[in-house]
């Protein structure tokens, strides 16, 4: 049996296009997740695993798809194998199913894991030169200056607790009390 396995890392992008190309080889089952590449908690993928039996073929649209670094495609393809199935990647055109394929597979997953070292790197590097400019990633704080002063002040003065602090602002009370921690260090 063919099984088919697509995913996608965010909510924003949809799985279409994997499951039509999936569909297309001949896939009779297709399981589907929305997973960061670089996690190994992906039920979905754990859950196709756990079916995969002797002469099956897990197919995906693209190595990636699977997983991002070299040990984690190896890991998961020693796992097939013990299932007695096969590995088919429709993009990269990998076959397990005959031992230059076996090979290929360790030389795109090793290509894989390269390209996502040098993503890493360059993304620090952007990171870095913003920070040197003055500009900071992340979230934008929840409270002004000012506001933060004024919990501090209500909260220390007694005129109100961190829990009455948070619902006035409409903040998280773990938001108060890191507020309330760093006012102290300072």
């Amino acid at each position: 049996m063919l099984i088919g396995y697509a995913r996608v890392s965010t909510k924003d992008q949809d799985t279409a296009a994997q499951i039509t190309a999936l569909e297309k080889a001949g896939c009779e089952l297709i399981f589907q997740e929305k997973a960061s590449g670089g996690r190994w908690d992906k039920p979905e993928l754990h859950r196709l695993l756990g079916q995969l039996r002797n002469g099956d073929v897990l197919v995906v649209w693209k190595l990636d798809r699977l997983a991002r670094s070299l040990k984690d495609v190896l890991t998961l393809m020693e796992k097939i194998a013990q299932a007695g199935a096969d590995f088919r990647s429709l993009t990269e055109v990998i076959d397990t199913t005959s031992p230059g394929g076996r090979m290929m597979m360790q030389i795109v997953g090793t290509f894989a894991e390269f390209e996502r070292e040098i993503l890493r790197e360059r993304t620090k590097r952007g990171l870095n030169a913003a920070r040197k400019q003055g500009r900071v990633g992340g979230r934008q704080p929840k409270l002004k200056t000012h506001q933060q002063q004024e919990i501090v002040h209500l909260v220390n003065s007694g005129q109100k607790t961190a829990a009455d602090a948070a619902r006035l602002f409409n903040v998280h009370p773990a938001t108060v009390s890191r507020l309330l921690k760093r006012s102290k260090v300072a």
